[in-house]
């Protein structure tokens, strides 16, 4: 059953070019950020409770210990994984499509056809910036496409655009 789940995810060649490393360390910083925003929405008001109450129920008190608990293992754990989910993204050209895989519980894999990209994007925000990579965006005909490829090294992500926009426009299957 394994090779035919590892044959279902990957392409007739084996050269997946993967994300920077980099991007673990931006995944890794949003995550934290996020479970510290998780954290004060949850604390917060335990928090405030044993404050304004100073006969607070013990109850209360274990009950903030545990929350505190869970999130800081929840959050070690999540944060520990980035960079196992970033190493599942990787993508392969061939000579004539995309292929592009991710995920780790949920696996994916996109086939895109040069042929059928309709446009190349590449987005980098203030944060993705400092970290210093870029995200490639397919868009195509479909409408249910989600060809992203996050993580990309900027220099690899302009080449790539370069080489997709040539391979589209040889390509087109008449959009």
């Amino acid at each position: 059953m394994d090779s035919v789940q590892s044959a279902l995810f990957a392409p007739p060649t084996e050269n997946w070019t993967p994300v920077s490393p980099r991007y673990s360390r931006l995944r890794r910083l949003t995550s934290l950020l996020n479970w510290l925003f998780l954290a004060v929405i949850v604390i917060a008001p335990q928090a405030i409770t044993l404050i304004v109450f100073d006969q607070a129920p013990d109850a209360l008190q274990w009950s903030m210990i545990a929350s505190a608990a869970a999130i800081v293992i929840l959050a070690v754990w999540r944060i520990w994984r980035q960079g196992a989910i970033v190493r599942a993204w990787a993508y392969a050209e061939r000579e004539t499509d995309l292929f592009i895989k991710s995920g780790l519980f949920n696996r994916r894999l996109t086939v895109v056809p040069y042929g059928r990209m309709q446009a190349v994007h590449i987005s980098a925000g203030p944060i993705e910036r400092a970290f210093k990579v870029a995200t490639v965006k397919l868009v195509t005909a479909s409408a249910q496409s989600d060809a992203i490829i996050p993580g990309l090294d900027p220099q690899a992500a302009a080449a790539l655009r370069d080489r997709l926009t040539e391979l589209g426009e040889t390509q087109a299957t008449g959009l």
